[in-house]
Formats: C-alpha cells, structure tokens, sequence
C-alpha cells in the first residue's frame, strides 16, 4: 500500500499530539503537513506548524481534524476547493453546522464521528438495539465523565449516544434531547433523554446509558484509559475512506454494522 500523505490539524491540542505520535508509528501514513489556526514560530518533528491554508495542505491525500468547529469549517472550505478526504472527529456542531458538512460532503468523502474508538461505537449500536427492543415503557439517560480541560457539554460521544437512543425509537433525536446537566451527583429520567456531564481530574472518557422501565434498569456503558485508542480509531477510519468515493460516511460504515 501507497503510503498516505497525512494532514493533521490541531496538531498542538491533546488528540493532535496523540495523532502524530500514532501516525509515526503506523507504516502506512507519512506526515507532510501539522497546522493550527494561529500562527505559532514552531516544529514538530522537523516539520513546520502552519496555518489552516491551501499551500500548507496541498500535498496531503487526507486531513484528519480534531479541533473546534469554527477551525473544522476552515479546513473543510479547503479541502473542497483541494479534492482532499476529511476524517472529523472535532465535535460540538449545531444542527445547521451537521447540514453544512453534508453539503461539504457531496464534494469530497468526509468520515465523521464523534468518538473514534471501535468499542464506543459497538456501544452505539448496542444502544440502537436495545432503544428499539424495549419500547416505550423504558425511559432513558447518558452520563459521561472526561477530564477537567474538555470544554463541550454534553461531550460530542453522550450526544452520539443519545442519537443510537432515537434511532433506536425511529424518532427525530432533537425532538428527544432534554436537560443537560453539568457535573450533578445525580440526575433523574425524564420523557426526553437527559445527559449528565462530569469534568474533573484527567478522565480520558467514561459514557454510560441507562433505561428503566421503573422496576428494572439496563446499563450499557464504556471506560477508555488509553487515549491511542482514538487516534488508532482515526487513523484506521482514514485508511478506509480512502478507496471511498464523495459522501458522508460514520464508524459504523467502517465496521460494516446494518
């Protein structure tokens, strides 16, 4: 296999860093470019940090994004223009802003997901199973825990959940979002699905759904404690699209799930 030329935006942030040290160990990517959204006097590995522009992400085959969404635009504007692939795993996007990258998304293949790990996205199909299975007597609920700096709430992974939930009910899931509720000992069920979010310590993730019926309760929930995992995740999801044609595709596509 042809080596894939990698692009890696917010290349200074958590999962940036862990995306590069990922990539370099991984034969099949070389890193041609590392950008940020301001201008900053430093290398990486030998290789400049540049500004989100046409000329810094020219030679790349893909770009792998995990910043905000304001910066996921820029970078999608030029990937347009470039017939460059996008993996997203930046979350935090309004409903207008999810129509917009599917718009971007007949132009060039673009994976998106809100976490890339295998295990969280099994979780997800769990989730739509057991969501369709027991029916209307169960109410639902998503609490997510991750450490202290993570700035979105719920995290891009509960709200991920909380679409597995409507799906599941074969409901419209911003019809079905109800409180948010940040770092509360406890939270109650509610007609719509309620999140709960944690920040604190160095939590890489923790993402638990709950249905009860009021007699009995079904948990199905996922730990992480290695962040690898998701640039491992992404960078698999990168070697995929690339063979695919424009569209917008998930994790599930790349794990072959109905």
């Amino acid at each position: 296999m042809k080596k894939i030329n990698l692009a890696i935006t917010g290349c200074l942030g958590r999962m940036g860093k862990q995306i590069i040290k990922s990539a370099k160990l991984d034969k099949n990517f070389k890193i041609v470019a590392l950008t940020e959204s301001k201008e900053i006097n430093k290398k990486i590995n030998g290789i400049k940090v540049d500004l989100n522009t046409e000329l810094a992400l020219k030679k790349a085959n893909l770009i792998i994004d995990f910043t905000i969404p304001k910066c996921t635009f820029q970078i999608l504007k030029i990937a347009s223009k470039l017939k460059k692939k996008v993996v997203i795993g930046t979350t935090g996007f309004t409903k207008k802003e999810e129509d917009l990258i599917k718009k971007f998304s007949k132009k060039i293949p673009i994976l998106k997901a809100g976490n890339m790990s295998l295990g969280i996205n099994l979780l997800m199909y769990l989730t739509e199973i057991a969501s369709s299975s027991l029916g209307k007597n169960f109410l639902s609920k998503i609490f997510e825990v991750h450490h202290k700096y993570k700035k979105d709430h719920p995290s891009g992974t509960a709200l991920m959940l909380g679409k597995g939930i409507a799906v599941g009910k074969r409901k419209n899931f911003y019809d079905l979002v109800g409180k948010k509720f940040l770092n509360k000992n406890k939270f109650p069920y509610g007609k719509k699905i309620n999140f709960n979010s944690i920040r604190k310590g160095k939590i890489i993730g923790e993402h638990e759904v709950k249905f009860s019926s009021g007699k009995e309760i079904i948990t199905l929930n996922h730990e992480a404690f290695d962040r690898a995992l998701y640039s491992e995740g992404a960078l698999s999801a990168a070697k995929w699209l690339m063979n695919k044609k424009p569209g917008l595709y998930s994790m599930r596509d790349l794990m072959n799930f109905k």
